[in-house]
């Protein structure tokens, strides 16, 4: 049991050994070197990460979009409905081509029908919208949570190395050949949390920024219904 004892502490010993020498190293290489020591994994969380730039900024750019709108739509709309001016209530929704434009220009095609069809029409093309500007964010949820256990994975890989390169030496410990499975082990680890962590901070800001537009979505609904409730008023 003592000498049990006395080997694993030998063995601690020898990967800190073995970590310190790997940071010193590490102050003395470029990023590149860095990022070949990582091994095979660092290409995986490379992929991830240029996925996660992809779609981040891809789905920034059409939410963006989304969310222009010209700052008198609705009283255009209000205006021309109120007219009888539908033709013109049409073409400008499909001028604005946004998806409160786009809503809006399938409850006006109902027009006519009961008022419980026309907000159905409305609610399904919301849906729909919403649908696509989620488009992606699923994958980027699961970078934000996969990447970081990709780097685990890397550090549980490196550190089973380090041990089998401490046993094949047989005793010996030189800190040059246990080097290998710490820079495994140190390098995808932080490779993981540099591409998981903009993930998630990315993932949430965006599906803030999709809450804030249904919302506007619901408003600008909710005044078309008004709109066309207006009449019957008078």
């Amino acid at each position: 049991m003592i000498r049990l004892l006395q080997a694993a502490n030998a063995a601690t010993e020898a990967v800190d050994q073995a970590a310190q020498a790997v940071e010193n190293v590490a102050s003395q290489m470029s990023l590149w070197e860095l990022f070949n020591k990582g091994g095979f994994l660092m290409w995986v969380l490379l992929l991830l990460g240029g996925v996660t730039i992809f779609i981040f900024v891809e789905r920034f750019v059409a939410i963006q979009r989304a969310q222009r709108l010209s700052p008198h739509f609705m009283e255009r709309i209000r205006d021309y409905i109120l007219e009888g001016k539908m033709k013109e209530a049409v073409g400008l929704c499909r001028k604005e081509g946004t998806p409160i434009a786009r809503m809006i220009d399938k409850g006006i095609e109902r027009l006519g029908r009961p008022m419980s069809d026309v907000q159905s029409a409305i609610e399904n093309v919301a849906n729909l919208e919403v649908s696509k500007l989620e488009n992606g964010l699923p994958t980027l949820a699961t970078i934000a949570g996969g990447a970081p256990m990709i780097g685990f994975l890397g550090t549980v890989v490196g550190m089973v190395k380090t041990f089998m390169d401490m046993s094949a030496a047989g005793g010996t410990v030189d800190m040059a050949l246990l080097s290998g499975g710490m820079y495994v082990a140190m390098v995808t680890t932080v490779g993981g949390l540099i591409v998981g962590i903009p993930a998630y901070f990315g993932y949430n800001y965006l599906v803030a920024r999709i809450e804030k537009l249904v919302f506007r979505m619901e408003a600008n609904s909710i005044a078309f219904m008004d709109i066309l409730n207006q009449p019957a008023q008078k």
